[in-house]
Order: structure tokens, then sequence, then C-alpha cells
């Protein structure tokens, strides 16, 4: 094995996070979309979130962070990710199809003024695009996380976050950077200068 490939993956890594850095626009999207997981959690709502493979794993590693903690000691903030419960993703798989495994949870559980967060590297997941388009129905705040060549999701999605990349690996770790990000933001918001801190 050469080290040339570890340099190689390290690099192109960091140059996918350094093009999110240098752009203005996505910083203020990014922002927004922290102040907007705030707004619902100060109305007493809650994140929901989904996603396929990876993107499932990412999705229950945000929700977690939120209902456990991120960076300090505070009260859980309620999140669902709507990958973790077999009954119910193969009850819906079975009986309406695995394009609607999403959007039946987000029918049964999202309330108006909720956040649903729809993850799909590709942009082009059945599920996670009929979940968007399902939250947009209900009053659902429709935030899409994916890669730059995403069309579909942009379409679906009140904001719609676009990792510069068409790599999978790369776009994977920026997500999760993402969801760390947000985060750390709406913790900060909701807990500063609480005595958990």
């Amino acid at each position: 094995m050469s080290n040339d490939t570890i340099r190689r993956e390290i690099s192109d890594s960091i140059s996918v996070k350094q093009k999110i850095l240098e752009d203005v626009a996505l910083l203020q999207l990014i922002d927004e979309v922290a102040g907007a997981c705030v707004a619902a959690y100060q109305r007493g709502n809650r994140v929901l979130l989904a996603g396929n493979g990876g993107s499932a794993a990412d999705a229950q590693h945000i929700a977690a962070e939120f209902v456990s903690r991120y960076a300090f000691d505070r009260p859980g903030l309620p999140a669902i990710a709507f990958t973790t419960d077999t009954s119910i993703l193969t009850a819906i798989g079975n009986d309406y199809g695995y394009d609607q495994i999403f959007r039946r949870q987000l029918e049964a559980n999202g309330r108006e003024g909720d956040v649903f967060i729809g993850i799909s590297t590709s942009g082009t997941s059945p599920n996670v695009l009929a979940a968007l388009q399902c939250a947009r129905e209900l009053g659902i705040l429709a935030v899409g996380l994916t890669g730059e060549c995403s069309t579909k999701m942009q379409s679906r999605s009140d904001h719609c976050i676009k990792v510069p990349s068409v790599s999978t690996p790369r776009i994977q770790e920026s997500h999760i950077l993402l969801g760390h990000i947000i985060c750390g933001m709406v913790e900060d918001a909701i807990f500063s200068g609480t005595e958990n801190r």
C-alpha cells in the first residue's frame, strides 16, 4: 500500500471543504437552515430526518446529536430519524412500496412548523424526494442535503444545501460536517449562557 493513496484521499476531502468555506452564498444558506431549526425548537416543533444507506446513518447521527448532546451538556432537543424502526420500514415498504417509507412516516409524525431534512448524495432518491414534496404540502420546512448535481431535490426543497462535489464519499464526509455545524449552531443559540455550558 502507498501513502500516496492516503494523501490523495485526504487532500480531496480538504479540497471540497475548502470550496464550501469559500462559498459565501452556501455559508449563508447553512446559517439560514440552522436558524430555521432554532426557530422550530423555540416554537415547540421538531427536526425530522431521512436518507438511504450512508445517508441513513447520517440522519441517525444528526438526530442523536440533537437528542443527546453535541458540544456540551444540556436538555435534549426532539429529533427523529425515519430510518431506525424496521417494523415501520418493512410494513410501509410491503404495503405501499419503498418509495413511500419516509413520506408515510412524515404524514404520521410531522406537524406544521417542523423541519424535515432529507439527505441524498445523488439528489435522486425517490423516497427522499417524495418526503420533501410531502413536507411542503404539510407546512413543514423542507431541507435538502445533497451534492452539486441535484436539480430534482432543489425543486422540492425550501432550502437545498448542495455540497460542491460529484464524489459520493466526499459528499457524505461534508454532509456530516454540515450536520455537526448546524447542531452546534442550534445548541449555542438555544442554550448559550446556561449553567450546563
